[in-house]
């Protein structure tokens, strides 16, 4: 059977990270998020993709070309406006010559949520297999009503008074034919999309069987918001298997799993904690301190009393002393100065918020830093506040608190006032 992955919305929820690179190319434990998701296809007995690209297309064209690295066969095709995902599926319906599954490329998910799906499909023979998984607050997806496995109805975004069900449409489906007759009979959302629920809902009216297979939550995850992306890191580094490729120096310490890659170096003196992952070419130490479910990326320089915990630092970040990074993500060729510091947690010990989308929503998380674009830089003593977002290419001066979120491009600098007297 072949797969359809949508891999070409542009991800503004994930901004200023998605600035530079598509959602769907955000390291999460050294490897993109989409290749995480066509491993786990793959791992379904899935070999043949149709990748659905469009924004930065070419970044992923050229990463994962015909997909021979990872031993499968994938193709492109080019959405060229983004009205939707049946849009998006529609353009498929010359790839695909049977039932096929259809995913979210922005999914983290495991080849047990897929084959709960196929399994079903293939035993069944429904029009549509649809997935689910339970959540605690249905109002921000598709609420799936079910009869047994049957699905009877689906509710986009319910308000919290109306939800009838707490099983959430999963974003992974296997499909016959018949859903192209229904993309082409599909009518515009009111936010001017044709969307694949709408589509299903159709042949559920019409009487044809949509079946749903529950999923557990610990195999899925809807990487939608900056701090999902730290919770798919941990869910990938507890998966990791320790492997030293590199070089560590004696005198320094490592407890529990850690991968560190060809051309990568431990100084003496450093004290890590696995899970976590050290990129190719990356200077670790001496005498510092990297804490569990801390992804590292290529060629970057952590060094001499730097202390980082539950972080991504993406490839060439130069972190040189005297800084504290914590539940944090830093872009790449991101240069913080001595002594930053990341805030990540509340004088009240409220969930952290941070502005999504010109939004200031909750993350529900007790602890988290700051989002941080590519090619920042920081002077000496910066100080950023819990949740706060730096855009790209932007400066942040010494001795600075960052209570606000900085646009892209801005170089903020303090000024002081010197008062000179005789004594």
């Amino acid at each position: 059977m072949k797969a359809v992955v949508l891999a070409a919305g542009e991800g503004k929820r994930l901004r200023p990270l998605t600035a530079t690179r598509p959602k769907h190319m955000i390291p999460i434990g050294g490897k993109p998020l989409l290749e995480h998701h066509l491993l786990a296809l793959r791992d379904s007995g899935i070999e043949d993709v149709l990748l659905i690209v469009n924004y930065k297309a070419d970044q992923i064209r050229e990463y994962f070309g015909d997909g021979s690295r990872l031993g499968m066969r994938i193709s492109y095709a080019y959405q060229r406006e983004i009205k939707g995902t049946a849009n998006a599926f529609s353009i498929a319906e010359d790839y695909v010559d049977g039932d096929f599954i259809a995913t979210y490329g922005d999914l983290l998910i495991n080849c047990e949520a897929v084959k709960s799906a196929l399994s079903l499909h293939l035993k069944e023979h429904p029009a549509v297999t649809i997935t689910t998984v339970e959540v605690e607050n249905p109002e921000q997806y598709a609420a799936i009503k079910l009869e047994q496995r049957r699905v009877v109805e689906i509710i986009e975004k319910p308000k919290p008074e109306s939800i009838i069900s707490r099983q959430a449409n999963a974003g992974i489906y296997v499909f016959s034919q018949e859903i192209f007759d229904a993309i082409r009979q599909t009518g515009y959302s009111p936010r001017g999309e044709q969307e694949i629920t709408d589509s299903i809902r159709m042949l559920i009216e019409r009487g044809e069987e949509v079946l749903a297979a529950k999923i557990s939550f610990d195999d899925w995850l809807d990487v939608g918001r900056p701090w999902d992306i730290l919770e798919a890191n941990m869910r990938i580094l507890r998966q990791i298997k320790h492997e030293v490729l590199g070089e560590i120096e004696k005198g320094a310490y490592v407890w529990g799993p850690i991968f560190v890659d060809e051309d990568a170096r431990i100084r003496s003196g450093a004290y890590i904690e696995g899970p976590a992952y050290i990129g190719r070419g990356s200077d670790i130490g001496p005498n510092c301190y990297i804490r569990p479910y801390t992804s590292i990326g290529r060629n970057v320089r952590v060094g001499n009393a730097c202390e980082i915990k539950n972080s991504i630092l993406m490839d060439h970040v130069h972190i040189g002393h005297l800084s504290y990074v914590g539940d944090s993500i830093i872009g790449e060729d991101c240069n913080l100065g001595a002594g930053t510091i990341t805030a990540n947690l509340r004088f009240d010990d409220r969930p952290v918020k941070m502005k999504v989308k010109g939004k200031v929503i909750s993350t529900g998380r007790r602890k988290m830093g700051v989002v941080m674009g590519d090619s920042v830089k920081t002077g000496i003593g910066s100080l950023f506040m819990p949740g706060v977002k730096i855009g790209n290419n932007s400066w942040i001066g010494p001795n600075i608190v960052v209570y606000r979120d900085i646009p892209s491009n801005t170089i903020v600098m303090l000024e002081q006032q010197i008062q000179r007297r005789n004594q």
